[in-house]
Protein backbone atom coordinates (compact mmCIF):
# COMPACT_ATOMS: atom_id res chain seq x y z
CA UNK A 1 0.00 0.00 0.00
CA UNK A 2 1.10 3.82 -0.60
CA UNK A 3 1.64 6.10 1.83
CA UNK A 4 -0.32 8.32 0.22
CA UNK A 5 -3.44 5.10 0.91
CA UNK A 6 -2.21 4.43 4.13
CA UNK A 7 -2.66 8.45 4.81
CA UNK A 8 -5.73 8.24 3.17
CA UNK A 9 -7.38 5.40 5.57
CA UNK A 10 -5.57 7.14 8.35
CA UNK A 11 -7.76 10.13 8.23
CA UNK A 12 -10.59 8.33 7.26
CA UNK A 13 -10.66 6.67 10.14
CA UNK A 14 -10.15 8.94 12.45
CA UNK A 15 -13.09 11.05 10.91
CA UNK A 16 -15.27 8.46 11.40
CA UNK A 17 -14.51 8.16 14.64
CA UNK A 18 -16.07 11.74 15.03
CA UNK A 19 -19.74 12.88 14.26
CA UNK A 20 -18.80 13.21 10.25
CA UNK A 21 -19.24 9.02 9.02
CA UNK A 22 -19.30 10.24 5.07
CA UNK A 23 -16.46 12.66 5.05
CA UNK A 24 -14.17 10.03 2.60
CA UNK A 25 -16.33 8.46 0.07
CA UNK A 26 -18.31 6.14 1.08
CA UNK A 27 -20.72 3.55 -0.30
CA UNK A 28 -23.71 4.98 1.26
CA UNK A 29 -24.62 8.98 0.88
CA UNK A 30 -26.65 10.71 3.06
CA UNK A 31 -27.20 13.66 0.75
CA UNK A 32 -30.80 13.71 -0.78
CA UNK A 33 -29.98 13.57 -4.95
CA UNK A 34 -31.35 17.07 -5.40
CA UNK A 35 -29.15 18.55 -2.70
CA UNK A 36 -25.40 16.73 -3.14
CA UNK A 37 -22.54 18.98 -2.95
CA UNK A 38 -19.30 17.14 -3.98
CA UNK A 39 -15.34 17.83 -3.49
CA UNK A 40 -13.13 17.41 -6.41
CA UNK A 41 -10.86 15.71 -5.31
CA UNK A 42 -12.43 13.76 -2.11
CA UNK A 43 -9.29 14.20 -0.01
CA UNK A 44 -6.22 16.83 -1.03
CA UNK A 45 -2.84 16.12 -0.13
CA UNK A 46 -1.12 19.59 0.06
CA UNK A 47 2.79 19.89 -1.09
CA UNK A 48 5.55 21.65 0.61
CA UNK A 49 3.55 25.00 -0.13
CA UNK A 50 1.26 23.52 2.57
CA UNK A 51 -1.26 25.42 -0.49
CA UNK A 52 -3.83 23.90 -3.44
CA UNK A 53 -7.29 23.99 -4.73
CA UNK A 54 -10.35 22.07 -4.75
CA UNK A 55 -13.62 21.75 -6.69
CA UNK A 56 -17.41 22.40 -5.09
CA UNK A 57 -19.45 20.89 -7.15
CA UNK A 58 -22.92 20.82 -6.91
CA UNK A 59 -23.80 17.58 -8.01
CA UNK A 60 -27.28 17.63 -7.12
CA UNK A 61 -30.26 18.58 -9.51
CA UNK A 62 -31.70 22.04 -7.98
CA UNK A 63 -29.74 24.95 -7.19
CA UNK A 64 -27.80 25.05 -3.72
CA UNK A 65 -26.64 28.05 -1.56
CA UNK A 66 -25.26 29.71 0.18
CA UNK A 67 -22.43 27.45 1.28
CA UNK A 68 -20.29 28.44 3.86
CA UNK A 69 -16.67 26.41 4.22
CA UNK A 70 -15.58 25.68 7.91
CA UNK A 71 -12.37 24.65 8.51
CA UNK A 72 -12.33 22.10 11.58
CA UNK A 73 -9.05 21.51 13.88
CA UNK A 74 -5.98 20.31 12.86
CA UNK A 75 -4.69 17.10 14.53
CA UNK A 76 -2.01 14.40 13.80
CA UNK A 77 -3.82 10.80 12.71
CA UNK A 78 -4.36 10.01 16.24
CA UNK A 79 -6.82 12.87 17.39
CA UNK A 80 -3.67 15.17 18.78
CA UNK A 81 -4.19 19.31 18.17
CA UNK A 82 -1.20 20.75 16.58
CA UNK A 83 -1.43 24.11 18.05
CA UNK A 84 -1.61 27.59 16.51
CA UNK A 85 -2.45 25.87 13.18
CA UNK A 86 -5.33 26.72 11.08
CA UNK A 87 -6.66 25.96 7.77
CA UNK A 88 -7.69 28.68 5.54
CA UNK A 89 -10.38 28.52 2.69
CA UNK A 90 -10.59 31.54 0.17
CA UNK A 91 -13.79 32.12 -0.57
CA UNK A 92 -14.88 30.92 2.89
CA UNK A 93 -18.57 31.23 1.62
CA UNK A 94 -20.09 30.74 -2.25
CA UNK A 95 -23.06 31.74 -3.65
CA UNK A 96 -25.73 29.65 -4.60
CA UNK A 97 -24.75 27.01 -7.06
CA UNK A 98 -26.71 25.62 -10.03
CA UNK A 99 -27.52 22.07 -11.03
CA UNK A 100 -23.71 20.44 -12.62
CA UNK A 101 -22.00 24.38 -11.24
CA UNK A 102 -18.70 24.46 -9.52
CA UNK A 103 -16.51 26.96 -7.74
CA UNK A 104 -13.02 26.82 -7.02
CA UNK A 105 -12.18 27.31 -3.42
CA UNK A 106 -7.81 28.20 -2.85
CA UNK A 107 -6.50 26.03 0.37
CA UNK A 108 -3.71 26.56 2.43
CA UNK A 109 -2.36 26.10 5.59
CA UNK A 110 -1.02 28.87 8.29
CA UNK A 111 1.43 26.70 10.50
CA UNK A 112 4.98 27.36 11.41
CA UNK A 113 5.79 24.21 12.83
CA UNK A 114 5.47 21.33 14.95
CA UNK A 115 6.23 17.60 15.73
CA UNK A 116 7.57 15.51 12.11
CA UNK A 117 4.18 13.66 11.54
CA UNK A 118 1.36 13.42 8.99
CA UNK A 119 -1.11 15.87 9.77
CA UNK A 120 -4.89 16.33 8.71
CA UNK A 121 -7.65 18.84 8.70
CA UNK A 122 -11.69 18.98 7.88
CA UNK A 123 -13.26 21.38 5.90
CA UNK A 124 -16.98 21.09 6.73
CA UNK A 125 -19.71 22.18 3.39
CA UNK A 126 -22.68 23.94 5.39
CA UNK A 127 -25.96 25.12 3.44
CA UNK A 128 -27.94 26.18 6.69
CA UNK A 129 -25.74 25.60 9.47
CA UNK A 130 -25.71 21.97 8.51
CA UNK A 131 -22.96 20.19 7.21
CA UNK A 132 -23.55 18.55 3.75
CA UNK A 133 -20.02 17.41 2.56
CA UNK A 134 -16.79 17.27 4.22
CA UNK A 135 -13.14 17.22 2.61
CA UNK A 136 -9.98 15.84 3.98
CA UNK A 137 -6.76 17.83 3.95
CA UNK A 138 -3.37 16.29 4.60
CA UNK A 139 -0.05 17.52 4.79
CA UNK A 140 3.34 16.58 6.31
CA UNK A 141 5.70 18.04 8.40
CA UNK A 142 9.16 16.62 7.74
CA UNK A 143 11.04 19.02 9.33
CA UNK A 144 11.52 22.82 11.38
CA UNK A 145 10.93 25.21 9.35
CA UNK A 146 14.54 27.37 8.90
CA UNK A 147 15.40 30.81 9.63
CA UNK A 148 13.94 32.84 6.70
CA UNK A 149 10.84 31.00 6.82
CA UNK A 150 7.81 32.59 5.44
CA UNK A 151 5.56 34.09 7.95
CA UNK A 152 3.82 37.29 6.56
CA UNK A 153 2.96 38.05 3.08
CA UNK A 154 1.26 40.78 1.07
CA UNK A 155 0.63 41.82 -1.92
CA UNK A 156 2.47 45.03 -3.32
CA UNK A 157 1.90 45.96 -6.72
CA UNK A 158 -0.52 45.54 -9.49
CA UNK A 159 -3.66 47.57 -10.57
CA UNK A 160 -6.93 47.13 -9.03
CA UNK A 161 -8.94 47.75 -12.50
CA UNK A 162 -7.47 45.77 -15.65
CA UNK A 163 -8.88 45.24 -19.23
CA UNK A 164 -9.98 42.39 -20.66
CA UNK A 165 -7.27 40.98 -22.72
CA UNK A 166 -4.36 42.78 -21.18
CA UNK A 167 -1.28 41.46 -19.26
CA UNK A 168 -0.40 43.00 -15.99
CA UNK A 169 1.88 42.08 -13.01
CA UNK A 170 1.46 41.73 -9.61
CA UNK A 171 3.85 41.28 -6.99
CA UNK A 172 3.82 40.38 -3.02
CA UNK A 173 6.80 40.94 -0.45
CA UNK A 174 7.17 37.59 1.89
CA UNK A 175 9.08 38.22 5.36
CA UNK A 176 10.08 36.19 8.21
CA UNK A 177 9.37 36.84 11.70
CA UNK A 178 11.79 39.37 12.13
CA UNK A 179 10.61 40.86 9.57
CA UNK A 180 13.37 40.82 6.89
CA UNK A 181 12.25 39.89 3.19
CA UNK A 182 12.69 36.36 2.23
CA UNK A 183 12.41 34.97 -1.25
CA UNK A 184 10.20 32.24 -1.15
CA UNK A 185 10.17 30.04 -4.33
CA UNK A 186 6.80 28.39 -3.18
CA UNK A 187 5.07 32.20 -3.96
CA UNK A 188 1.94 31.48 -6.14
CA UNK A 189 -0.81 32.99 -7.62
CA UNK A 190 -4.03 32.45 -9.09
CA UNK A 191 -7.65 34.60 -9.40
CA UNK A 192 -11.32 33.50 -8.36
CA UNK A 193 -13.31 32.83 -10.11
CA UNK A 194 -10.72 31.14 -12.22
CA UNK A 195 -13.20 32.20 -15.31
CA UNK A 196 -12.08 35.40 -14.42
CA UNK A 197 -8.32 34.96 -15.78
CA UNK A 198 -5.14 33.29 -15.90
CA UNK A 199 -2.20 33.82 -14.15
CA UNK A 200 1.43 32.63 -15.17
CA UNK A 201 4.37 31.53 -12.64
CA UNK A 202 5.78 34.95 -13.08
CA UNK A 203 2.52 36.70 -11.28
CA UNK A 204 1.53 38.02 -14.89
CA UNK A 205 -2.54 38.23 -15.16
CA UNK A 206 -4.48 38.23 -18.05
CA UNK A 207 -8.01 38.85 -17.42
CA UNK A 208 -11.03 36.82 -19.29
CA UNK A 209 -13.97 37.54 -18.16
CA UNK A 210 -15.61 41.31 -17.11
CA UNK A 211 -16.94 41.93 -13.94
CA UNK A 212 -15.39 41.40 -10.32
CA UNK A 213 -12.45 39.29 -9.01
CA UNK A 214 -10.16 38.28 -6.47
CA UNK A 215 -6.05 38.26 -6.78
CA UNK A 216 -4.49 35.42 -4.35
CA UNK A 217 -1.04 35.30 -3.46
CA UNK A 218 -0.37 32.17 -1.24
CA UNK A 219 3.35 30.70 -0.04
CA UNK A 220 3.88 28.67 3.01
CA UNK A 221 0.52 28.31 3.82
CA UNK A 222 -0.21 32.37 4.22
CA UNK A 223 -2.44 34.35 1.75
CA UNK A 224 -3.17 37.79 0.84
CA UNK A 225 -5.79 38.94 -1.27
CA UNK A 226 -6.71 42.04 -3.52
CA UNK A 227 -10.15 42.67 -4.83
CA UNK A 228 -9.93 43.74 -8.48
CA UNK A 229 -12.42 45.02 -11.83
CA UNK A 230 -12.18 43.14 -14.91
CA UNK A 231 -13.08 45.82 -17.55
CA UNK A 232 -14.35 44.94 -21.28
CA UNK A 233 -11.66 45.04 -23.69
CA UNK A 234 -14.03 47.44 -26.45
CA UNK A 235 -11.05 46.94 -29.00
CA UNK A 236 -11.98 46.81 -32.92
CA UNK A 237 -14.94 45.79 -34.10
CA UNK A 238 -16.46 45.51 -37.95
CA UNK A 239 -17.59 42.94 -40.27
CA UNK A 240 -16.11 41.63 -43.67
CA UNK A 241 -17.85 42.74 -46.33
CA UNK A 242 -17.65 40.83 -49.65
CA UNK A 243 -15.87 42.37 -52.65
CA UNK A 244 -15.75 40.41 -55.14
CA UNK A 245 -15.25 36.87 -56.58
CA UNK A 246 -13.26 35.16 -59.26
CA UNK A 247 -15.44 31.54 -59.15
CA UNK A 248 -13.77 28.48 -59.60
CA UNK A 249 -15.85 24.90 -59.46
CA UNK A 250 -14.03 22.83 -62.20
CA UNK A 251 -11.08 22.33 -59.82
CA UNK A 252 -10.37 22.75 -55.94
CA UNK A 253 -7.50 25.37 -55.11
CA UNK A 254 -5.00 25.75 -53.15
CA UNK A 255 -2.85 28.27 -52.12
CA UNK A 256 -2.73 32.25 -53.39
CA UNK A 257 -0.20 34.86 -54.06
CA UNK A 258 -1.14 38.18 -54.59
CA UNK A 259 1.71 41.38 -56.29
CA UNK A 260 0.47 44.52 -58.10
CA UNK A 261 -2.61 43.76 -59.92
CA UNK A 262 -1.95 39.73 -60.31
CA UNK A 263 -3.29 36.97 -57.77
CA UNK A 264 -1.84 33.65 -58.40
CA UNK A 265 -3.37 30.67 -57.17
CA UNK A 266 -2.77 26.97 -56.57
CA UNK A 267 -5.14 23.85 -57.58
CA UNK A 268 -5.04 21.02 -55.00
CA UNK A 269 -6.20 17.34 -55.97
CA UNK A 270 -8.91 15.90 -58.25
CA UNK A 271 -12.19 17.27 -58.53
CA UNK A 272 -14.45 14.91 -60.76
CA UNK A 273 -11.61 13.93 -62.80
CA UNK A 274 -9.93 17.83 -63.01
CA UNK A 275 -6.82 17.56 -60.97
CA UNK A 276 -4.44 20.06 -59.51
CA UNK A 277 -2.01 20.53 -62.41
CA UNK A 278 -2.24 24.24 -62.86
CA UNK A 279 -1.59 27.90 -61.84
CA UNK A 280 -4.05 30.18 -62.21
CA UNK A 281 -3.37 33.75 -62.81
CA UNK A 282 -5.83 36.34 -61.93
CA UNK A 283 -6.62 40.12 -62.43
CA UNK A 284 -7.58 41.94 -59.60
CA UNK A 285 -7.58 45.38 -60.37
CA UNK A 286 -10.70 45.50 -60.06
CA UNK A 287 -11.14 43.64 -56.73
CA UNK A 288 -15.10 43.33 -57.54
CA UNK A 289 -14.15 41.51 -60.57
CA UNK A 290 -11.64 39.16 -60.63
CA UNK A 291 -10.68 37.87 -63.55
CA UNK A 292 -8.72 34.76 -65.17
CA UNK A 293 -6.18 35.67 -67.66
CA UNK A 294 -4.17 32.58 -67.63
CA UNK A 295 -2.90 29.11 -67.00
CA UNK A 296 0.23 27.42 -66.57
CA UNK A 297 -0.57 23.53 -67.04
CA UNK A 298 2.85 21.11 -65.30
CA UNK A 299 2.87 17.68 -64.56
CA UNK A 300 1.29 17.37 -60.78
CA UNK A 301 -2.08 16.25 -59.65
CA UNK A 302 -1.31 18.85 -57.16
CA UNK A 303 0.07 22.87 -56.90
CA UNK A 304 0.04 23.02 -53.84
CA UNK A 305 2.02 26.53 -52.93
CA UNK A 306 2.95 29.55 -54.96
CA UNK A 307 5.33 32.45 -54.12
CA UNK A 308 6.20 35.14 -55.50
CA UNK A 309 9.57 37.36 -55.35
CA UNK A 310 9.80 40.35 -53.49
CA UNK A 311 10.82 42.36 -56.17
CA UNK A 312 7.76 40.75 -58.74
CA UNK A 313 10.27 38.68 -61.25
CA UNK A 314 9.87 35.58 -60.27
CA UNK A 315 7.47 32.96 -59.40
CA UNK A 316 8.00 29.35 -57.60
CA UNK A 317 5.41 26.64 -57.76
CA UNK A 318 5.53 23.23 -56.18
CA UNK A 319 4.62 19.92 -57.61
CA UNK A 320 3.22 16.82 -56.24
CA UNK A 321 2.24 13.30 -57.29
CA UNK A 322 3.23 14.02 -61.19
CA UNK A 323 2.95 11.45 -64.02
CA UNK A 324 6.39 11.22 -64.32
CA UNK A 325 7.73 11.11 -60.52
CA UNK A 326 10.21 13.70 -60.44
CA UNK A 327 8.00 16.42 -58.87
CA UNK A 328 9.91 19.00 -57.73
CA UNK A 329 9.72 23.09 -58.59
CA UNK A 330 9.20 25.41 -61.47
CA UNK A 331 10.40 28.30 -61.67
CA UNK A 332 8.38 31.36 -63.75
CA UNK A 333 9.11 34.48 -65.19
CA UNK A 334 6.55 37.43 -64.32
CA UNK A 335 8.28 39.67 -66.46
CA UNK A 336 4.36 39.35 -68.08
CA UNK A 337 2.72 39.19 -64.95
CA UNK A 338 -0.48 37.85 -66.69
CA UNK A 339 1.30 35.25 -68.63
CA UNK A 340 3.81 33.85 -66.27
CA UNK A 341 6.55 31.95 -68.72
CA UNK A 342 8.22 28.63 -67.69
CA UNK A 343 11.94 29.33 -66.91
CA UNK A 344 12.92 25.84 -65.27
CA UNK A 345 11.53 22.88 -63.85
CA UNK A 346 14.18 21.91 -60.93
CA UNK A 347 13.60 18.25 -59.24
CA UNK A 348 16.99 17.12 -58.76
CA UNK A 349 16.65 15.93 -54.89
CA UNK A 350 13.06 17.01 -54.97
CA UNK A 351 11.34 13.62 -56.32
CA UNK A 352 9.36 12.47 -53.65
CA UNK A 353 7.28 15.76 -53.63
CA UNK A 354 7.40 19.11 -52.84
CA UNK A 355 4.36 20.91 -50.62
CA UNK A 356 5.61 24.17 -50.22
CA UNK A 357 8.44 26.72 -50.57
CA UNK A 358 9.70 30.16 -49.33
CA UNK A 359 11.74 32.61 -51.67
CA UNK A 360 13.75 35.09 -50.04
CA UNK A 361 16.61 36.96 -51.53
CA UNK A 362 18.40 34.73 -54.39
CA UNK A 363 17.17 31.68 -52.39
CA UNK A 364 14.21 29.18 -52.62
CA UNK A 365 13.61 27.33 -48.97
CA UNK A 366 12.08 23.69 -50.01
CA UNK A 367 9.66 21.81 -48.08
CA UNK A 368 10.38 18.32 -49.65
CA UNK A 369 7.53 15.77 -48.86
CA UNK A 370 8.46 12.73 -46.32
CA UNK A 371 9.75 11.55 -43.57
CA UNK A 372 13.77 11.86 -43.20
CA UNK A 373 13.84 14.59 -46.39
CA UNK A 374 13.29 17.67 -44.26
CA UNK A 375 14.28 21.56 -46.07
CA UNK A 376 16.55 21.85 -49.57
CA UNK A 377 18.00 25.45 -50.15
CA UNK A 378 18.40 26.07 -53.87
CA UNK A 379 20.18 28.71 -54.84
CA UNK A 380 18.49 30.85 -57.90
CA UNK A 381 20.92 33.48 -58.44
CA UNK A 382 20.90 32.41 -62.17
CA UNK A 383 16.81 30.74 -62.71
CA UNK A 384 17.27 28.80 -65.38
CA UNK A 385 20.39 26.94 -63.43
CA UNK A 386 19.26 26.60 -59.74
CA UNK A 387 21.45 24.69 -57.41
CA UNK A 388 20.63 22.75 -54.20
CA UNK A 389 23.36 24.61 -51.53
CA UNK A 390 22.37 22.76 -48.65
CA UNK A 391 19.42 20.64 -46.46
CA UNK A 392 18.08 20.38 -43.20
CA UNK A 393 16.20 17.39 -41.38
CA UNK A 394 14.89 17.88 -37.59
CA UNK A 395 15.91 14.20 -36.97
CA UNK A 396 11.72 13.21 -36.89
CA UNK A 397 8.47 13.65 -38.60
CA UNK A 398 7.87 15.57 -41.69
CA UNK A 399 8.31 19.27 -43.06
CA UNK A 400 5.42 20.50 -43.67
CA UNK A 401 6.30 24.81 -44.32
CA UNK A 402 8.83 26.88 -44.08
CA UNK A 403 8.76 30.80 -43.37
CA UNK A 404 11.88 32.68 -43.77
CA UNK A 405 12.79 36.60 -42.10
CA UNK A 406 15.71 39.19 -41.12
CA UNK A 407 17.82 35.83 -41.74
CA UNK A 408 16.04 33.41 -39.65
CA UNK A 409 14.07 30.39 -41.51
CA UNK A 410 11.15 28.81 -39.30
CA UNK A 411 10.38 25.73 -39.72
CA UNK A 412 6.83 24.00 -39.52
CA UNK A 413 8.24 20.29 -39.06
CA UNK A 414 4.89 18.66 -37.68
CA UNK A 415 5.29 16.47 -35.00
CA UNK A 416 8.90 17.60 -34.30
CA UNK A 417 7.79 20.74 -33.79
CA UNK A 418 8.57 24.53 -34.95
CA UNK A 419 12.36 24.80 -35.53
CA UNK A 420 14.30 27.88 -35.66
CA UNK A 421 17.42 28.17 -38.07
CA UNK A 422 19.86 30.89 -38.79
CA UNK A 423 20.05 31.04 -42.28
CA UNK A 424 22.07 34.33 -42.41
CA UNK A 425 20.93 36.31 -39.04
CA UNK A 426 24.38 35.79 -37.93
CA UNK A 427 22.74 34.51 -34.52
CA UNK A 428 24.66 31.17 -34.58
CA UNK A 429 26.76 31.79 -37.61
CA UNK A 430 24.24 30.66 -39.91
CA UNK A 431 23.90 31.10 -43.84
CA UNK A 432 21.40 29.81 -46.34
CA UNK A 433 24.30 27.38 -47.45
CA UNK A 434 24.81 26.70 -44.09
CA UNK A 435 21.52 26.41 -41.89
CA UNK A 436 22.49 26.30 -38.04
CA UNK A 437 19.62 25.34 -35.43
CA UNK A 438 19.23 27.92 -33.46
CA UNK A 439 15.84 26.57 -31.44
CA UNK A 440 13.25 24.49 -31.20
CA UNK A 441 10.06 23.71 -29.39
CA UNK A 442 6.88 21.31 -29.73
CA UNK A 443 3.88 23.02 -28.99
CA UNK A 444 1.29 21.29 -27.22
CA UNK A 445 -0.62 18.96 -29.71
CA UNK A 446 1.73 18.99 -32.23
CA UNK A 447 0.57 18.71 -35.78
CA UNK A 448 2.64 21.90 -36.20
CA UNK A 449 1.60 23.19 -40.03
CA UNK A 450 2.44 26.96 -40.67
CA UNK A 451 4.13 29.88 -38.95
CA UNK A 452 4.33 33.49 -38.70
CA UNK A 453 7.23 35.15 -37.43
CA UNK A 454 6.78 39.11 -35.95
CA UNK A 455 10.18 40.71 -35.11
CA UNK A 456 8.90 43.53 -33.43
CA UNK A 457 6.63 41.66 -30.85
CA UNK A 458 8.81 39.04 -30.66
CA UNK A 459 6.57 36.58 -31.10
CA UNK A 460 5.55 33.24 -33.97
CA UNK A 461 2.31 32.46 -34.75
CA UNK A 462 2.27 28.76 -35.32
CA UNK A 463 -0.72 26.83 -36.83
CA UNK A 464 -2.03 23.63 -35.50
CA UNK A 465 -3.66 21.59 -38.48
CA UNK A 466 -5.65 18.70 -36.63
CA UNK A 467 -7.70 17.44 -38.73
CA UNK A 468 -9.08 14.72 -36.02
CA UNK A 469 -10.49 17.59 -33.55
CA UNK A 470 -10.38 20.72 -33.68
CA UNK A 471 -7.24 22.75 -34.04
CA UNK A 472 -5.31 25.64 -32.21
CA UNK A 473 -3.01 28.58 -33.45
CA UNK A 474 -0.43 28.62 -31.00
CA UNK A 475 1.54 31.56 -29.58
CA UNK A 476 5.71 31.17 -29.00
CA UNK A 477 7.77 33.69 -27.95
CA UNK A 478 11.27 33.97 -29.68
CA UNK A 479 12.41 37.08 -27.38
CA UNK A 480 14.72 34.33 -26.38
CA UNK A 481 15.74 32.47 -29.98
CA UNK A 482 17.48 29.35 -28.40
CA UNK A 483 14.70 28.81 -25.96
CA UNK A 484 11.23 29.14 -27.53
CA UNK A 485 8.33 29.08 -24.85
CA UNK A 486 4.47 28.57 -25.91
CA UNK A 487 2.57 31.54 -23.88
CA UNK A 488 -0.82 31.92 -25.26
CA UNK A 489 -3.43 29.97 -28.00
CA UNK A 490 -6.56 30.63 -30.18
CA UNK A 491 -9.15 28.24 -30.20
CA UNK A 492 -12.33 27.82 -32.67
CA UNK A 493 -14.87 24.97 -32.11
CA UNK A 494 -15.40 23.13 -34.76
CA UNK A 495 -12.65 22.41 -37.54
CA UNK A 496 -9.39 23.04 -38.21
CA UNK A 497 -6.95 25.83 -38.96
CA UNK A 498 -5.04 26.55 -42.26
CA UNK A 499 -2.88 29.41 -43.36
CA UNK A 500 -2.09 32.81 -41.66
CA UNK A 501 -1.58 36.63 -42.47
CA UNK A 502 -0.48 39.38 -39.91
CA UNK A 503 -1.10 42.97 -40.07
CA UNK A 504 1.36 43.97 -38.39
CA UNK A 505 0.87 47.88 -38.11
CA UNK A 506 -2.66 47.31 -36.46
CA UNK A 507 -1.30 44.16 -34.67
CA UNK A 508 -4.39 42.27 -36.45
CA UNK A 509 -4.09 38.48 -37.50
CA UNK A 510 -6.29 36.92 -39.88
CA UNK A 511 -6.62 33.14 -40.23
CA UNK A 512 -7.80 31.04 -42.53
CA UNK A 513 -10.03 28.36 -40.64
CA UNK A 514 -11.06 26.21 -42.92
CA UNK A 515 -14.98 25.36 -42.86
CA UNK A 516 -15.29 28.39 -39.92
CA UNK A 517 -13.80 30.92 -42.58
CA UNK A 518 -11.96 33.98 -42.65
CA UNK A 519 -11.37 34.69 -38.66
CA UNK A 520 -9.61 38.66 -37.47
CA UNK A 521 -7.96 38.63 -34.45
CA UNK A 522 -6.79 41.37 -31.83
CA UNK A 523 -2.90 39.91 -31.11
CA UNK A 524 -1.77 43.25 -30.22
CA UNK A 525 0.10 43.88 -27.06
CA UNK A 526 1.88 41.57 -25.01
CA UNK A 527 -0.13 37.85 -25.84
CA UNK A 528 -0.83 35.05 -22.10
CA UNK A 529 -3.58 32.32 -21.84
CA UNK A 530 -6.52 31.72 -23.95
CA UNK A 531 -7.22 34.34 -26.23
CA UNK A 532 -10.42 33.24 -27.69
CA UNK A 533 -11.80 34.22 -23.88
CA UNK A 534 -10.46 37.91 -24.15
CA UNK A 535 -12.81 39.80 -26.31
CA UNK A 536 -9.97 39.57 -28.70
CA UNK A 537 -11.73 38.41 -32.06
CA UNK A 538 -12.82 41.33 -34.07
CA UNK A 539 -14.73 39.34 -37.03
CA UNK A 540 -14.95 36.54 -38.57
CA UNK A 541 -17.70 35.35 -42.00
CA UNK A 542 -17.94 32.44 -43.59
CA UNK A 543 -18.39 34.26 -46.88
CA UNK A 544 -20.81 32.19 -49.09
CA UNK A 545 -23.48 31.84 -46.37
CA UNK A 546 -22.70 27.72 -45.75
CA UNK A 547 -19.41 26.26 -45.13
CA UNK A 548 -18.20 22.43 -45.93
CA UNK A 549 -15.39 21.19 -47.01
CA UNK A 550 -15.01 19.64 -50.46
CA UNK A 551 -18.89 20.11 -50.95
CA UNK A 552 -20.04 22.02 -53.38
CA UNK A 553 -20.17 25.69 -53.32
CA UNK A 554 -19.59 25.66 -49.39
CA UNK A 555 -17.11 27.42 -47.47
CA UNK A 556 -13.58 26.24 -46.91
CA UNK A 557 -10.98 28.78 -46.26
CA UNK A 558 -7.82 27.95 -47.38
CA UNK A 559 -5.28 30.98 -47.01
CA UNK A 560 -5.91 34.69 -46.65
CA UNK A 561 -3.61 37.92 -47.87
CA UNK A 562 -4.28 41.36 -47.13
CA UNK A 563 -3.26 43.36 -50.48
CA UNK A 564 -4.74 47.00 -51.01
CA UNK A 565 -6.66 47.33 -47.84
CA UNK A 566 -8.92 44.21 -48.94
CA UNK A 567 -8.14 40.59 -47.91
CA UNK A 568 -7.76 38.31 -50.86
CA UNK A 569 -9.21 34.46 -49.93
CA UNK A 570 -8.47 31.17 -51.70
CA UNK A 571 -11.37 29.15 -50.70
CA UNK A 572 -10.89 25.09 -51.86
CA UNK A 573 -14.17 24.77 -52.48
CA UNK A 574 -15.29 28.19 -54.76
CA UNK A 575 -12.16 29.78 -55.67
CA UNK A 576 -10.98 33.59 -55.02
CA UNK A 577 -12.69 35.59 -52.95
CA UNK A 578 -12.22 39.53 -52.10
CA UNK A 579 -13.41 40.64 -48.89
CA UNK A 580 -13.18 44.10 -47.64
CA UNK A 581 -12.78 44.57 -43.57
CA UNK A 582 -14.65 47.21 -41.99
CA UNK A 583 -12.74 47.54 -39.13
Amino acid sequence: MSLKSRKYLAFCAFLAAGTVLYACESSTDPDPIEDRILFDPALVELGDARAGTVEVINGGTRAIGPITLVPGTVTDVNGAQLGGARLISVPDEIPTLAPGASATVVLSLDVSTGPLGDYGVPLDAQVGGEVVRTLGILFTISASLPPGTTETLAITGGPTSVRQGDVVIYTAETRDSTGALVADPTLNWTVLPLSAGHFDTAGRLVGYEPGAATIIAFASGITDTLEITIDARNGPAGTFIVVGQGLLTERFMSDLWVFGDYAYTGTWNCRSGACGDRLLVWNVSNPATPLLTDEVLVDARTVNDVKVSADGAIAVITHEASSDGQNGVTLLSLADPANPSVIRRFTSGLESGVHNVWIEGNYVYVAVDGVGNGMRVLDITNPSNPSIVASYYAGSSFLHDIYVRDGLAFLSHWNAGLVILDVGNGVAGGSPSNPVEVGRIETSGGQTHNAWYWPAAEYVFVGEEDLSTPGIMHVVDVSDLQNPEEVATFRVPGTTPHNFWLDESRGILYLAWYENGIRALDVSGALLGELDKQGREIAWSTYSGVFGCFAGLKTCTWAPQLHGGNIFVSDLNTGLWVLQPTF
